[in-house]
């Protein structure tokens, strides 16, 4: 194989390369047949395994996840970020990168160096639609980073947040080619879908699901960064592969949870407000110089509050609220710090390429213009009142609120740009920092790069460092050219004209174009604003900005420059139509998504029955429970010393059902985002066998409405109960169905999951009814 030369100058070295997968042809013989024998000096040869071109180095991809481009430390945020620093000190700062604006898009075109829309990723995967572009499946002609390299010698894995499996797979039963394992990587371990509890998360490895942790200090991160070293030491323990680690943290999307002693070292740091913290941190971008002398601070959207126009207590709670999410930084920082650590006492740390992503995204606005203590609100169409969340503010980062701040501290974080969060128009959504480290190839630490580049550019460099040719076919399967360019000429170039001249934007018809230092930028809506109707593109204004001039976008040449604003209109449909953008889907969001269009295994069945024990089942796999009537029966075994515990549960601490058994007594436990009733049997479960059973009455007569719940034991009604409001959309999109326990995080507090049923439970059939 050919060497990399550590000497060599990215500029002017051209990489070694090769063909991946191509294995030598074995020598064929013949042993035993007619007239042949097998001589010592003429063995068969054993055909040896691919190994990776001499001095590959390995790889290490870190993600975070909703991050501001003003929120870490080191781009002048003010949350402390001092790993990020050392990191920062090692190798180089990325000041003009950028990603998709939301989620899944990013993570695709990240794994795959193809454009988001190329790789089916144009929404999230809980949006898909049956358009090319949005299907969520991401197609077999955009074969993964992972596959190539693990093909190419490499060990791969993936450890963290995986929001690119179409949730009707997210099942036990799979199938499993589109979950990561699927994808290339020999190892995954980690949770499907876009949020989680960081107490509480119902984790896989591989296909399995996770024990819950008996840790009471239990943290997601910590548990994250504990494997991923753990891992990288299983592979080097057998030389021979260098290795490739994507590390994606759920940190900082919400539910922003953090320990207390984090959240407790910012106690009064963000009494000043969001418009404050805004020019405090510009003053910092400026100092550190990681924004230009000359750039602008933009104003705050006539759409978001002023900081004094809120009420004192609504302050109070706003504060509280960020003080949990810098806590939430902090936490993460220090993590990934001591992943960071871990690696620098690895002997071939000197070759090891770090890229440190941070965020997918901007900062979120999903938290709503109060904020919120249950986020899963927002997935349902409203928002809790402030004066709710206000009731909980002690809790605030622990275990039983999924809290996300609003809408003012993601416009904060988000310094100096524009917009937040699902908003592909602007850089509030689209422009993260970016840290690469290369301690045996980068020679000039803690220099700053100002290049335009995107997330698609990181598969081409990882390619090019590799010495791997990308294929033109993988598995059998033609593939789509790489989008990206490779970075690797920044390394040694600090002035090196940037090589990326063009690059297209569209979230949920925010759109916009980046061609040759111009920006063209059309906003169509914000995330905290119900879009009523579908849009007409043709009356969605555009703006218009010279970014090289104006790194902020603080200034609008739209009327200033109208023929350089028609030509990047052009280029921006000459791109989507390229890039399977077309037909801009323009409709709400709820509208997009028709459950008789979406595929899941349950669809078209009324009966279902779950052995004890089953789990892991996700709501886009499982019978829907919402605005429906349905019946659960379950045949148990009550012993002498009576018996506690989960028979059936779906949602956890957002929003859910539980149906169990607590003190002897069947108790049906509905979780109406913070609203819980516990409907319990007016008797003890009497020992022996019998079957129990809750009827749920559904109102009917639209979405959301009340329900009566019926407990039963055999044909004699035991208890009965009313709900006045039940979930509209979906209770939860991290917590799945389980079947003689809880594997997430609980739907009320009355137990503590896994709350293992202690009887005998044979199975649970649910039946449903009419809506």
């Amino acid at each position: 194989m050919p060497e990399l030369d550590p000497k060599a100058s990215f500029s002017a070295m051209s990489a070694p390369q090769r063909t991946p997968n191509v294995l030598p042809r074995p020598d064929h013989r013949f042993i035993g047949a007619v007239g042949r024998t097998v001589s010592d000096s003429d063995p068969a040869s054993i055909p040896q395994p691919v190994t990776a071109p001499a001095g590959a180095p390995n790889i290490v991809v870190i993600l975070l996840d909703d991050v501001g481009f003003g929120q870490f430390g080191t781009f002048g945020g003010g949350i402390p970020t001092p790993a990020l620093d050392r990191l920062a000190a090692e190798g180089l700062r990325y000041n003009r990168f950028h990603t998709t604006a939301i989620c899944s898009p990013t993570r695709a075109a990240l794994l795959t160096g193809r454009n988001h829309h190329v790789a089916a990723a144009g929404g999230i995967a809980e949006s898909a639609t049956g358009y090319d572009g949005y299907t969520a499946i991401i197609p077999k002609r955009t074969g993964m980073v992972a596959e190539v390299l693990r093909q190419n010698g490499y060990s791969t894995a993936w450890l963290g947040k995986n929001h690119n499996t179409p949730p009707w797979d997210i099942n036990p039963r799979g199938p499993f080619d589109n979950w990561p394992t699927g994808w290339g990587f020999d190892y995954f371990y980690g949770f499907h879908g876009g949020q989680t509890s960081q107490w509480d998360p119902m984790l896989y490895e591989n296909h399995s699901l996770v024990q819950r942790s008996p840790d009471p200090d239990y943290h997601l991160t910590t548990d994250l960064v504990d494997h991923t070293i753990r891992w990288i030491d299983n592979v080097q323990a057998v030389p021979g592969r260098p290795y490739f680690a994507y590390l994606a943290t759920g940190a900082t999307h919400a539910p922003h949870h953090a320990p207390s002693e984090w959240i407790d070292r910012f106690k009064g740091r963000f009494d000043g407000g969001w418009d404050l913290y805004r020019e405090e941190t510009f003053a910092r971008q400026k100092e550190l110089g990681v924004i230009p002398a000359d750039a602008q601070l933009t104003p705050r959207p006539n759409e978001i509050p002023a900081w004094d126009s809120l009420e004192p207590d609504q302050r109070r709670l706003a504060a509280r609220m960020a003080e949990a999410f810098a806590g939430f930084t902090a936490h993460t920082d220090h993590e990934i710090g001591r992943f960071l650590d871990a690696l620098r006492e690895r002997p071939d740390w000197d070759n090891t390429l770090v890229f440190y992503v941070v965020g997918d995204n901007g900062s979120s606005a999903e938290g709503g213009l109060s904020g919120t203590v249950d986020e899963v609100t927002y997935y349902n169409g409203f928002e809790l009142p402030w004066q709710t969340s206000l009731e909980h503010i002690d809790d605030i980062g622990g275990p039983k609120l999924h809290n996300h701040f609003p809408v003012g501290w993601a416009w904060a974080m988000n310094t100096p740009f524009q917009w937040t969060k699902q908003v592909a128009s602007h850089f509030g959504g689209t422009r993260n920092p970016m840290v690469v480290s290369w301690p045996s190839r980068i020679t000039d630490t803690g220099g700053l790069r100002t290049q335009f580049h995107h997330v698609v550019d990181i598969v081409p460099t990882i390619y090019e460092v590799a010495g791997i040719t990308p294929p033109e076919m993988l598995n059998g399967v033609q593939q789509d050219p790489i989008e990206g360019v490779s970075i690797c000429y920044t390394f040694d170039g600090r002035e090196a004209p940037e090589r990326r001249r063009t690059q297209y934007f569209e979230i949920y018809a925010n759109r916009a174009i980046y061609h040759d230092g111009w920006c063209a930028a059309s906003l169509a809506n914000v995330p905290w604003i119900a879009q009523k109707s579908a849009l007409d593109l043709d009356t969605v204004p555009w703006e218009l900005y010279h970014i090289d001039e104006d790194f902020s976008e603080a200034n609008d040449l739209a009327t200033v420059h109208p023929d350089k604003l028609r030509q990047l209109q052009e280029l921006w449909w000459a791109e989507a139509a390229r890039n399977h953008v077309l037909p801009v889907d323009t409709r709400p969001l709820a509208a997009r998504i028709k459950p008789e269009e979406v595929p899941n295994p349950s669809k078209g069945r009324r009966s279902f029955t779950y052995r004890a024990g089953v789990g892991g089942i996700m709501e886009g796999a499982a019978p829907s429970l919402t605005n429906i009537s349905f019946d659960l029966t379950a045949q148990v075994d009550i012993p002498e010393t009576g018996a506690e515990g989960m028979l059936f549960t779906i949602g956890g601490y957002t929003a859910g059902i539980g149906w169990y058994v607590q003190g002897d007594r069947l108790v049906f436990s509905y979780n109406f985002f913070l609203e819980r009733t516990r409907i319990v049997s007016g008797r003890p479960l009497k020992p022996g066998q019998q079957t129990v059973r809750a009827k749920f009455v559904y109102d009917g007569d639209g979405v959301g409405k009340g329900a009566t719940v019926a407990l039963f034991d055999g044909e004699e009604k035991i208890g009965e109960g009313r709900l006045e409001r039940t979930v509209p959309v979906a209770f939860s999109s991290f917590d799945g169905l389980d079947v003689g326990l809880d594997r997430g995080a609980p739907v009320d507090f009355s137990y503590k999951p896994p709350f293992t049923f202690t009887g005998k439970l044979d199975h649970v059939r649910i039946d449903l009814g009419e809506g």
